[in-house]
């Protein structure tokens, strides 16, 4: 299927498929959003951490990871399961998958400040990008 080979196409083994899967019906977030937003954040590097501190597959940061009660940011079930659960919080609370998009990078707080997509350069890209992820996808 299109999952199964956007995520072999990027190296993805049966176990991240099964977790983004289980994550995707838990909390109704797209499996294809979910992974085009792990591509985005972390171009599926596990390890990766962020200048500003982001963690993991989905890039956590410190604080959001503890709490959505994330003891090691950088297990894969465990920042897949938090960041799907951050970003169906956000989709609910924002009512829009591009406003979700732009908390998810800049902050909620950032986004009500300026009632709508921050005018962040890096902010702007990311949504495009990632919404370029799921499209392809």
């Amino acid at each position: 299927d299109g999952i199964r080979d956007f995520c072999l196409s990027r190296g993805l083994g049966d176990v991240y498929k099964r977790q983004v899967k289980k994550a995707s019906t838990i909390f109704k977030v797209p499996e294809k959003l979910i992974l085009s937003v792990i591509k985005a954040e972390s171009n599926f590097n596990p390890n990766a951490v962020s200048p500003k501190g982001a963690m993991g597959l989905m890039q956590l940061m410190p604080q959001t990871a503890q709490s959505l009660g994330v003891t090691n940011a950088f297990d894969p079930v465990q920042n897949i399961m938090a960041g799907t659960k951050y970003l169906s919080n956000l989709i609910q609370n924002l009512q829009s998958i591009p406003l979700a998009l732009a908390a998810y990078n800049a902050g909620l707080g950032n986004v009500k400040k300026f009632d709508g997509i921050p005018p962040f350069k890096e902010t702007v890209q990311y949504i495009q990008k990632v919404i370029s992820y799921y499209e392809k996808a």
